[in-house]
């Protein structure tokens, strides 16, 4: 990963998202990474969904488990307070 300093990067910006169509571009300050610049391509790759909520449960171990036991805990929440009722 080729590595810009900020001030570089701005003044050299077109460079730079064309640098990384290919790879990704790491921005500095003061020497210490503070942006990633990557390709749309890469980016939405990156980005998209991995499935619903509904999908990733059935693709737990436990799914379709019937010898899973849930233990619920059934003590109060709170203590009501003595207000002299």
């Amino acid at each position: 990963m080729q590595t810009w300093q900020m001030q570089d990067a701005k003044a050299r910006m077109s460079e730079l998202v064309k640098s990384a169509q290919t790879q990704p571009q790491d921005i500095t300050v003061h020497g210490k990474s503070v942006a990633v610049v990557v390709s749309r391509s890469t980016f939405d790759r990156l980005s998209q969904a991995q499935g619903s909520l509904v999908d990733f449960m059935r693709r737990s171990p436990l799914f379709d488990a019937d010898d899973v036991v849930f233990e619920r805990d059934t003590s109060l929440t709170r203590q009501p307070e003595d207000e002299g009722f």
